[in-house]
C-alpha cells in the first residue's frame, strides 16, 4: 500500500476521517467535493456546507 501523501492546498482538522494526515492537519486526496448541506441557511459556513469526500476511519 501506498504511502499517503499531504496535500497543503487542504488544510484539515477532522481526525476521524481517513483521508486526515495527523501530523500535518492536511488531506491526502488530490482535490475534495464541498456539499451544501440540507436545510440549512443560517450564513454561518460551518451550518451551511461540508466535505463531501469524507470517509470515516
Amino acid at each position: 500500500m501506498s504511502q499517503k501523501q499531504p496535500n497543503s492546498h487542504i488544510r484539515c482538522r477532522v481526525n476521524s476521517c481517513q483521508y486526515h494526515l495527523d501530523d500535518k492537519d492536511c488531506c491526502s486526496l488530490g482535490a475534495i467535493q464541498v456539499e451544501p448541506c440540507e436545510c440549512c441557511s443560517t450564513g454561518k459556513p460551518s451550518d451551511e456546507s461540508c466535505c463531501g469526500s469524507y470517509r470515516h476511519k
